[in-house]
């Protein structure tokens, strides 16, 4: 289907999909301060910590073959990355949760933190089919 249309306007699906991202990216991040923000308490922020670790296991360990996430491998550094990444996931959610337990946030920050590793997480899902496509090394 894309290669029965013209260069100029795959490029444009293409930039479109980069744009989709860029926003995507934004309003997780607008999510994140304004759970901080508005409600004039900045322990949420300690979520960004595991937004910066996330990546990192797969970055260091797994490379950049993202196909070997969906797949059995007999790589322990593979399985490492996997756990590693799972255990970011899990804090990611974990912090909101304990901060809320312990009435340090509210539900309506709560609400926002979780927003916001939803928004992340759909980024990272489109970047992911985005980058198992192979049509990019046609430019």
């Amino acid at each position: 289907m894309m290669a029965d249309l013209p260069r100029h306007v795959v490029h444009c699906l293409y930039s479109g999909k980069l744009a989709f991202l860029a926003i995507l990216v934004s309003a997780g991040i607008v999510l994140q301060i304004l759970a901080c923000a508005l409600y004039n308490n900045w322990w949420p922020m300690l979520t960004v910590l595991m937004y910066i670790l996330l990546p990192m296991p797969l970055m260091f360990l797994a490379g950049s073959d993202t196909s070997s996430l969906f797949s059995e491998s007999e790589n322990s550094w593979v399985d490492a990355s996997k756990f590693l990444t799972g255990a970011s996931v899990v804090g990611s959610i974990a912090i909101p949760s304990i901060l809320k337990h312990a009435d340090i946030i509210g539900w309506e920050a709560l609400a926002m933190e979780i927003s916001s590793f939803l928004v992340f997480l759909i980024a990272i899902g489109c970047f992911v089919q985005m980058n198992n496509e192979d049509d990019y090394s046609r430019f």
